[in-house]
Order: structure tokens, then C-alpha cells, then sequence
């Protein structure tokens, strides 16, 4: 089943494509221009080498049309396709100069994005029989990539945390420290801060303790995050603020080092949402070819 995708506007594929393009002088390849004719046709295959998840071939596209309006791309595969090693997922035609000269920006942003949809799919699918716990990213993107990244991993069928700084409450250590500091302990430091911010946001609670878990949910917080504890310890919290129906409404975010080999204990543990940094900041890149033909 594919997932529900939103994909970014048409001007974010484009403002990132031109700024990388320009980055690698693109438009004066001089190894191309000085061995390539004007007029010679080229066809590329672009194919997978390894098994995994389609994402960001808008962005290749783009790329090939942007330094050659009448390259055309066929036979497209729709973003998260699961795509098998040696599978195809387009063909390019057009100026064979264009499509070299492009063909490095295109690669490299397939493979970054579909290296982020396939291991999003992979911790996926590994909480099948976990239909209530939700994956999500964090912002730890690669600056300018942001929108491009996190739509990667919506196709392999995960979902996103706060976008930036003004789309939600995120309370860490250093906020809650900066408080204490002023003699503000957590029930009156979330009482403050739901008087400046709109009714429709969310007070998020980073915890590191059960101590800091269990305060936090009774003072009211909507999510408490159970940063870097062990399964078990995430389990005891979750399972003593569930026999506390003041604190029903509150959801459970694990945070913290989550790998594809823990991912199940931490879903075990009762969590609702699990956040995984390494699907933006550590996913590895996804092996894609461009096999050229000329005419």
C-alpha cells in the first residue's frame, strides 16, 4: 500500500535543485562542453542497485530539465515504490550534454532521499503488529534539505515531528534548568507557557528520569518524552501514568538511540510515538546508476 504523500511545491524542488546545480557549476561543465557535441542525443536508464525505497524523483527531473527544458523523463516511478535491485524507475532523453552535466545533483539527491525512505520503511515494518505506535523524524535534517528530507520519510510510510521552532512546545533540559533558576518548578512552568502560545499547539515535556516522566504528565504536559531509557524503564512509566486517569490524555514519545535491532522493545514498552533522528541524519544513501546510451 503506498502511503498518503504530500509533496513539497514544485518552487522547494526547484530552489534546492539550482542551488546544488550552481554549487557544482553545472551550466560550465568544461569536461562535457569540450568532449560532447551541442547536438548529440542521449538516453540514461536510471535504475536501482540495491532493493529499497523510492523517494525524490521529482528532484531528478528537475535537474535534467533544468539545464535542457526538452530533456523529457518516461516511464516514472511514483515516490515510494518499492523498487528492487536492478529495477528501473525512469528513463531520461534528450542532449546528451545536459544530462551529464546534471547527472551527479540528481543522483546525489535521489540517493540521500531514497537512502531516508528506505530505512524509514525498514523500522516500519518492524512494528507491524504495533499499528498504534507511530514513527516520526526530528529536526536533526541536513540544513536547507529540511522539507525534502522529511517528505522522504512520509514516502516510507512514516510521519513528522514538529517541522521548526514555531510549530510546537518542546521543553528540554536546558528550558526546564533556565526555569528552576527562577524558582519555576514544571506545574507552573506549563501553566506559563499555555498562556502565551495558541490553544491548538502542544506542550511536549523532554524527560530523562521516571521522576521527571511522572511530573510531567501530572502537571499537565500533552506528550512526555522518555529520552535515552532503556525498554523496560519506558514500560514502568507508561504502565503507572495509565493507572492514573488524570493522566490518560497524556501521550509517551521514546527518544534516544533507537536502532532497527531496539526498535520493537521500545514499541513493547506501551510508547505511542517513537522518534528516530537517524532517519534524516544517519540513513545511507541508496546505490542509484544512470546507464547512458547515445544515439
Amino acid at each position: 500500500m503506498m502511503p498518503n504523500l504530500k509533496e513539497p511545491s514544485l518552487h522547494v524542488w526547484q530552489q534546492v535543485v539550482q542551488s546544488a546545480l550552481l554549487e557544482d557549476r553545472s551550466e560550465y561543465d568544461i569536461t562535457t562542453q569540450s568532449t560532447v557535441l551541442r547536438e548529440q542525443i542521449g538516453t540514461g536508464v536510471l535504475r536501482f542497485k540495491q532493493s529499497g525505497t523510492l523517494a525524490g524523483i521529482t528532484a531528478a527531473e528537475t535537474a535534467f530539465t533544468y539545464l535542457d527544458p526538452s530533456t523529457s523523463m518516461s516511464e516514472v516511478l511514483p515516490d515510494g515504490t518499492q523498487v528492487e535491485s536492478g529495477g528501473t524507475i525512469a528513463i531520461v532523453s534528450g542532449k546528451l550534454q545536459a544530462i551529464l552535466s546534471a547527472e551527479r545533483v540528481a543522483l546525489n539527491l535521489l540517493q540521500q532521499l531514497s537512502g531516508i525512505a528506505t530505512l524509514t520503511t525498514e523500522m516500519v515494518s518492524l512494528l507491524e503488529q504495533y499499528p498504534n505506535v507511530g514513527i516520526v523524524d526530528t529536526r536533526k535534517t541536513t540544513p536547507g534539505l529540511r522539507s525534502l528530507e522529511r517528505y522522504a520519510v512520509r514516502c516510507g510510510g512514516g510521519s513528522n515531528h514538529r517541522d521548526n521552532l514555531q510549530d510546537g512546545v518542546l521543553i528540554k533540559d536546558n528550558h526546564i534548568a533556565a526555569a528552576q533558576k527562577r524558582g519555576i518548578g514544571i506545574i507552573h512552568l506549563i501553566s506559563d507557557v499555555r498562556k502565551q502560545i495558541p490553544h491548538t499547539l502542544r506542550i511536549e515535556i523532554e524527560a530523562d528520569t521516571p521522576e521527571l516522566a511522572h511530573e510531567a504528565a501530572l502537571a499537565g504536559a500533552d506528550i512526555v518524552m522518555l529520552d535515552n531509557m532503556t525498554p523496560d524503564t519506558m514500560k514502568k512509566i507508561v504502565r503507572r501514568a495509565r493507572e492514573l486517569q488524570q493522566t490518560e490524555h497524556v501521550m509517551f514519545e521514546a527518544s534516544g538511540g533507537i536502532t532497527n535491532a531496539t526498535i520493537e522493545a521500545v514499541a513493547a514498552a506501551g510508547v505511542d510515538l517513537i522518534s528516530v533522528g537517524a532517519l534524516t541524519h544517519s540513513a545511507p544513501a541508496i546505490d542509484i546508476a544512470l546507464d547512458i546510451s547515445i544515439n
